[in-house]
């Protein structure tokens, strides 16, 4: 994934709780009990993150969820239609998401994890299938791993030396 640093502090950053887990660990005296809280973050104008904060309180470990992610915003491609500019396959782990292009009109089609992601990114009208693993930190991290290697039309031109108008056709 590609992550460039992102000042965090000059954006207007929304929250959303994906998941909160209570874990145990079993130890001589007993068993421990600490959460782990998967957050996601996003301004919903084309920046968002994801983090993971594990502490024996809960509201602790969502401060420390939303720090995390707060550190990997990824920059995101979207177009005029509030849509991708062309479909992508994200995977993380045995987890993949299709993202596919929607017109106007189309609204946020997705599951529960990558829907937070893609509220909070600022997408409009999207289609998304998830593929493979059901588990939900592996779910969100798939999406963003996607919407990160999306390319905009002036990227791919610039990259090939063309203009933009012949990419497009």
């Amino acid at each position: 994934m590609k992550h460039t640093i992102i000042d965090a502090s000059q954006l207007e950053l929304e929250e959303k709780i994906v998941s909160i887990k209570r874990v145990t660990k079993v130890v001589k005296g007993g068993r421990n009990m600490r959460f782990a809280a998967l957050v996601v973050v996003g301004d919903k104008n084309g920046h968002v993150g994801a983090g993971l904060g594990k502490a024996a309180e809960i509201p602790e470990a969502i401060r420390k969820g939303k720090e995390d992610a707060m550190k990997k915003l990824i920059t995101v491609a979207i177009n005029d239609e509030g849509s991708i500019p062309h479909d992508w396959t994200g995977k993380f782990g045995s987890a993949s998401v299709l993202l596919k292009a929607s017109p106007e009109g189309t609204g946020i089609i997705a599951g529960g994890p990558a829907r937070n992601v893609l509220e909070l990114a600022g997408y409009k009208n999207i289609r998304t299938k998830s593929l493979g693993s059901n588990n939900k930190q592996n779910v969100v991290l798939a999406t963003i791993d996607g919407l990160s290697r999306i390319k905009t039309p002036e990227e791919v031109a610039r990259l090939r030396g063309k203009s933009v108008e012949e990419i497009l056709g």
